[in-house]
């Protein structure tokens, strides 16, 4: 995902978004918010995922009991 999202981002942002080979400072403030957003999206994600997997799965093993299923 984030694979993704970082190439189409370095290629508007190299390319200046077509305003003559001048950066625009209000998208590059944009695309900015934007990256810092799904990096925000992607932490929480995991910190959920990792919480509620040791919710969860109280104890590791070969194979999950009944209430882990």
């Amino acid at each position: 995902m984030e694979s993704g999202f970082g190439s189409d981002f370095g290629s508007d942002f190299g390319s200046g978004g077509g305003g003559g080979g001048k950066l625009d400072p209000g998208l590059i403030m944009e695309q900015a918010k934007v990256q810092i957003a799904v990096a925000n999206a992607q932490e929480l994600l995991q910190r959920m995922t990792d919480k509620c997997f040791r919710k969860c799965i109280g104890k590791p093993g070969g194979g999950l009991d009944n209430s882990e299923q």
